[in-house]
């Protein structure tokens, strides 16, 4: 199995319990009410941080991404644009992990309608 179909595996697994716990949560409407009574808590910004997806180091993951492409600064220039603006970056060199980053594969260029993503 590739490193590729782990990572969704894995990610289907993820979202899978995810909708099981809130199908639980929903189900119980006495802990639903109990949890209405409490107190509302804060969420710290560190908890928001676990739950969110870690950001890639946009600069070394566009080195690698550009370092077969023979407009090496053009393609890091494009690719640090696209990863700031989708938080990924295909992991390799070629055109065939695109997918596992839709915005990135998906993100063209309005005034030529061509990918603006290497």
């Amino acid at each position: 199995m590739t490193k590729q179909h782990q990572q969704q595996l894995l990610l289907l697994s993820l979202m899978f319990l995810v909708a099981v716990a809130a199908a639980a949560v929903a189900a119980d409407p006495q802990q639903v009410q109990q949890q209405q009574q409490q107190p509302q808590m804060r969420m710290s910004s560190m908890a928001r941080s676990l739950l969110q997806p870690p950001k890639p180091d946009c600069p070394s993951s566009c080195s690698v991404r550009c370092g077969n492409n023979w407009k090496n600064e053009m393609c890091n220039k494009m690719c640090n644009v696209c990863c700031n603006k989708c938080s990924c970056v295909p992991p390799g060199t070629g055109q065939d992990t695109r997918y596992l980053c839709p915005c990135y594969d998906t993100m063209v260029n309005p005034h030529t309608g061509k990918l603006k993503c290497p």
